[in-house]
């Protein structure tokens, strides 16, 4: 999965779409900027989270900080490995840090987002 293939929030998290479903993760700047990542509290399968709520929280070595959905989605799944080994978002946000999977409720939504170069201007 290349950086510049997904779409970003403000707020720092990515998005990864596949068809009906998505990945959702923080981004690599978002996690250099929290440092250390020592816990992630995650939601539950078969929440579900309007564009822009807080779906859970990381907390580093510096401070906490809340997830936010890019987008309206039900979780699916969660990244179960993020309960025994968090620090996994600080090696590799992108691939085995990723935080959710959710099934996409509303793809009007995803106009929303920033591409990669949008992203970039904000960083």
């Amino acid at each position: 999965m290349s950086e510049k293939n997904l779409l970003y929030t403000k707020e720092h998290e990515w998005i990864n779409i596949e068809d009906d479903y998505a990945y959702v993760g923080i981004t690599s700047h978002a996690q250099s900027e929290l440092g250390d990542i020592i816990f992630v509290e995650l939601p539950d399968k078969g929440d579900s989270f309007s564009s822009n709520d807080v779906f859970g929280t990381i907390e580093a070595v510096k401070t906490v900080a809340d997830l936010y959905m890019p987008i309206d989605g039900e979780i699916i799944e969660i990244n179960d490995d993020l309960e025994a080994t968090p620090e996994i978002i600080n090696k590799d946000p992108y691939k085995d840090g990723w935080i959710v999977k959710i099934k996409i409720l509303n793809k009007k939504n995803l106009e929303d987002l920033l591409s990669f170069e949008d992203y970039q201007k904000i960083i």
